[in-house]
């Protein structure tokens, strides 16, 4: 089972000319995308996410702003990862409940693996746990 993880972007550029970072299919990504959104305006109070899934693997950037993303294994492991730069993303599997805190300006692009299908989220914690983690309570 893979766990979450930091993925660097290729930086390109320097400071008096600005940046690009690239994503392109068989570089950097663990996968290739067949989806990708963007979240913004969530207000600092909101927590989004709580949920895993059975099948979708995602890549989070924080494209502008603070994006602190909590995660927990099935085995009870916490991660928290702390996303400020739009050179650096976060791999999160299936098996990950995952959980994102905003700063109020911060925009988060996703890559993910998988088309929009709600039968694929697991929003009930107790599930998340009898799913990628059988036999324990």
């Amino acid at each position: 089972m893979r766990a979450p993880q930091l993925i660097e972007f290729p930086r390109l550029g320097s400071p008096d000319i600005g940046y690009i970072s690239v994503a392109e299919e068989g570089h950097v990504l663990p996968f290739v995308p067949r989806r990708v959104f963007w979240t913004y305006h969530t207000p600092e109070e909101i927590v989004r996410g709580r949920h895993a899934h059975y099948k979708s693997e995602h890549v989070l950037v924080a494209v502008a702003g603070r994006i602190v993303v909590v995660t927990e294994q099935a085995n009870g492991q916490l991660q928290s990862f702390r996303l400020d730069s739009p050179h650096l993303g976060l791999y999160i599997p299936p098996s990950s409940w995952h959980s994102m805190h905003y700063a109020e300006e911060a925009i988060q692009l996703t890559f993910a693996s998988e088309l929009y299908q709600e039968e694929d989220y697991i929003r009930d914690y107790a599930t998340f746990r009898e799913v990628w983690l059988p036999g324990q309570p």
